[in-house]
């Protein structure tokens, strides 16, 4: 991917939220990036169990606003697999990511330059077969 200089920076924010049921602590290592279309980022999220016990958590993502979604590609995300911290365990995660550069033909995205990447952790939970299922946060 060959970063487009022509094209003005984008503010990419990051925001990082946790289920009441997982006691973890998780936020962004830094607020804000600003990137070029096509250009590769790296950031880095920080998570502490603050339990006394080992939990798996997995992460869901989105991406505001939504136009924006389909151009945001992540190549390495710690929301790709469920993260298994032990007790008092403190880890950083990184995401590697591009705007995709086809963002600057498309109408809909003239005037937008912020974008929010937010994350929130639940608690993995398996069912009786041992299949995978997410704790709802209600």
């Amino acid at each position: 991917m060959v970063p487009v200089t022509t094209a003005p920076r984008i503010r990419v924010t990051f925001n990082a939220s946790v289920s009441d049921m997982l006691p973890w602590k998780f936020v962004p290592q830094q607020r804000e990036v600003r990137v070029l279309p096509g250009e590769t980022a790296l950031a880095f999220y920080t998570a502490t169990n603050k339990s006394d016990s080992d939990i798996i958590g997995v992460a869901t993502y989105s991406v505001t606003p939504a136009q924006v979604a389909p151009y945001f590609s992540k190549i390495q995300c710690f929301c790709f697999e469920e993260q298994r911290l032990n007790a008092g365990e403190t880890v950083d995660m990184p995401v590697f990511f591009y705007l995709d550069p086809d963002l600057l033909h498309d109408l809909n995205m003239r005037g937008i330059n912020e974008v929010t990447l937010s994350y929130t952790f639940f608690k993995a939970k398996y069912d009786d077969n041992g299949n995978f299922k997410s704790i709802p946060t209600a």
